[in-house]
């Protein structure tokens, strides 16, 4: 993509891992996040884990978006019942990316075949700022940052509107 197209802005990271068994000492996931983020010299202002509770993760992800402009939520995305990131998040985005979701489906059938329908991982913005919703395993967290969300954030908070509130 030709960079002219892009905004100069400081993107800032949070990392929210939603899972009843893990605590911070024990979340490679969210460690990779923080690690991905790092590599491509984006700050982490917000880190949390927490339970599988709708109320508690809406409450979380408003928490990290008056932190930070990209923010990724891992875990809580199957189909189990206590899986709720998805019921939780979508309601308050105000724009669904819906590109990213298929994009990591296809990206994850290239890695583990057909079970990638099993994926409800969606993106949007609120505010002007990213919300990203991925699998917790610490493959699925960094294929997507890797491959789609680190390459792609300055143009999406770019055409979000990222900075002009």
């Amino acid at each position: 993509m030709d960079s002219s197209h892009l905004k100069p802005l400081t993107v800032t990271g949070a990392v929210i891992t939603v899972s009843t068994t893990r605590k911070p000492e024990t979340d490679a996931s969210g460690k990779a996040l923080i690690d991905l983020f790092s590599a491509a010299e984006i700050e982490v202002t917000h880190y949390s884990v927490i339970p599988d509770d709708l109320e508690r993760i809406r409450s979380e992800v408003r928490a990290a978006l008056s932190q930070a402009n990209c923010v990724i939520v891992t875990g809580g995305t199957g189909l189990t019942s206590d899986d709720v990131t998805i019921e939780a998040v979508a309601p308050i985005l105000e724009k669904t990316i819906d590109g990213f979701g298929e994009l990591f489906r296809l990206k994850s059938y290239e890695e583990i075949g057909t079970a990638a329908i099993l994926s409800r991982a969606i993106a949007g913005v609120v505010g002007g700022r990213a919300v990203f919703c991925i699998p917790g395993s610490t493959k699925a967290v960094t294929l997507a940052a890797r491959e789609i969300i680190i390459p792609e954030i300055r143009h999406i908070l770019t055409h979000a509107g990222a900075g002009q509130r």
